[in-house]
């Protein structure tokens, strides 16, 4: 009996602690948009410059490397996102799929 009662505590640990990343998740994921807008914007006026022959050209790569760093932030925080939405498939009992696979042909 101790030992279901425990499974059964680490279960909903295990949904609340995924449920709580989940809300975390978005929040984060708000941020780093913003983030990637607003390096997207000066990189915009970084190149408007040197083309107008205000600015170096080494700016503009400076802007592009900020911007793509943003980007590849937000694509590792989706991709948590995505994992997380899976554990938590998995911790409600989803994880598993008793059906046998079909045949290919």
């Amino acid at each position: 009996m101790a030992q279901y009662e425990k499974a059964i505590q680490a279960a909903f640990r295990e949904v609340a602690d995924a449920l709580a990343r989940r809300g975390t998740m978005g929040d984060q994921m708000k941020a780093q948009q913003s983030l990637v807008d607003a390096t997207s914007k000066t990189y915009r006026l970084s190149n408007l410059r040197y083309e107008k022959g205000i600015d170096i050209y080494l700016n503009v790569l400076d802007a592009q490397r900020s911007l793509y760093n943003a980007q590849q932030g937000l694509i590792a925080i989706q991709l948590a996102k995505l994992a997380n939405r899976v554990k938590l498939y998995a911790v409600l009992g989803g994880g598993g799929d008793a059906s046998p696979a079909p045949e290919g042909g």
